[in-house]
């Protein structure tokens, strides 16, 4: 694949550039469940002296031909490589590995990740965080978590009402990412829970899935009932029963 030949230039040209103290690659390539559709992420930690200097469309050239390089709304930068492959690259500096210790989890193995750490700084980081993402686990967080669906779905239902179809499909969306999550806690599939669509066509039930491809009102609200209605089972909560009549209503 493309991506291995990209991310073995990536190691070759952190490795020659002394600027980068520290670089580690996450995703999918990291985790080790990479395609040939996904894309190649990393995180690189300059010395501040050479990040000021640093032009990223040229240094993500020397990775290989680029046919853009744009910074998104997350300030990360995006090289569209031919393929088209896109490469994340996050130009720190190595004033931020500290930030790295405020990740949820870190979702590979640390020697999968580190690129470079000339310093050791990086390394001990990365080691003291979890594999894996936390998920909730007592009673009040999974109702929490069922309220959130709620919250989105209600707002769908408002805007919806008042014409704003395009806003609607946007709270359709988050009350959707919350329905993937129910469902994933509901059957223990929770591997993929920072990133719930990823894999669910694979990993969770086929009327979930529908479900959310629909992204519908009513859809959306007649598989979250049923998975609020399980988790509460499993939790020994109470349904909002005058909520659930609503919402019965409104999507019938």
């Amino acid at each position: 694949m493309i991506q291995h030949r990209l991310i073995s230039r990536v190691r070759e040209v952190c490795r020659a550039d002394p600027g980068v103290r520290a670089a580690l690659m996450y995703g999918s390539f990291a985790a080790g469940q990479g395609d040939e559709h996904s894309d190649v992420e990393f995180w690189l930690f300059f010395d501040p002296a050479a990040r000021a200097a640093l032009a990223p469309a040229a240094w993500c050239a020397k990775v290989a031909p680029v046919n853009l390089v744009v910074r998104n709304e997350f300030g990360t930068h995006v090289a569209f490589f031919p393929g088209p492959v896109r490469g994340e690259f996050h130009f720190a500096t190595t004033d931020d590995i500290g930030s790295v210790a405020g990740w949820p989890a870190r979702g590979a193995a640390v020697e999968a990740m580190v690129v470079v750490d000339r310093d050791g700084r990086l390394t001990p980081v990365l080691a003291a965080l979890p594999e894996h993402a936390a998920v909730p686990g007592d009673p009040e967080e999974i109702a929490d978590l069922c309220g959130r669906f709620a919250n989105w779905l209600v707002l769908a239902l408002h805007v919806t009402a008042r014409g704003e179809r395009l806003r609607a499909q946007d709270a359709l969306g988050h009350a959707a990412r919350h329905l993937l999550w129910m469902a994933r806690l509901a059957e223990r599939s929770t591997a993929h829970w920072l990133t719930p669509s990823r894999g669910a066509e694979a990993e969770l039930p086929a009327r979930t899935v529908a479900a959310v491809a629909e992204s519908s009102p009513a859809a959306l609200w007649r598989e979250g009932r049923e998975r609020w209605l399980a988790l509460l089972a499993a939790t020994g909560g109470e349904p909002p029963a005058a909520l659930f009549a609503e919402l019965d209503r409104l999507t019938a």
